[in-house]
């Protein structure tokens, strides 16, 4: 079982910045795959970044050049920065860990970024 908790998350003036944060805990059966996803109201849960164990980054075309991620292997940590941020950016942030080689896939709480003036 592996344990997932997301922090950082706030409110913020459009164009301002914000860092999240995730540490997973438990059992690590392999680097996993860590990413970073959000949930706007009444819409689905879409990717914003990714990132694999060798340090590959993908983003979404939404967030490309203002966000950045980065992890820490070592404390199995995750880190989001988001900076110029906009008021569309407003959703619940979630994080996912995932080893794809054994089919498991897991998430946090949630963490609540509301982007407005």
């Amino acid at each position: 079982q592996v344990h997932v908790v997301e922090s950082g998350g706030g409110l913020v003036q459009p164009g301002g910045s914000l860092r999240l944060s995730c540490a997973a805990s438990g059992t690590m059966f392999t680097t996993p795959i860590m990413a970073w996803f959000r949930q706007a109201p009444g819409k689905q849960r879409e990717l914003v970044a990714t990132e694999t164990s060798a340090g590959s980054p993908n983003y979404a075309d939404s967030v490309k050049g203002r966000f950045t991620i980065s992890r820490d292997n070592a404390k199995n940590t995750v880190h989001l920065q988001m900076i110029s941020l906009k008021p569309e950016d407003t959703a619940v942030y979630y994080c996912n860990v995932n080893f794809p080689m054994y089919g498991l896939d897991y998430w946090g709480q949630g963490t609540q970024v509301t982007v407005s003036s």
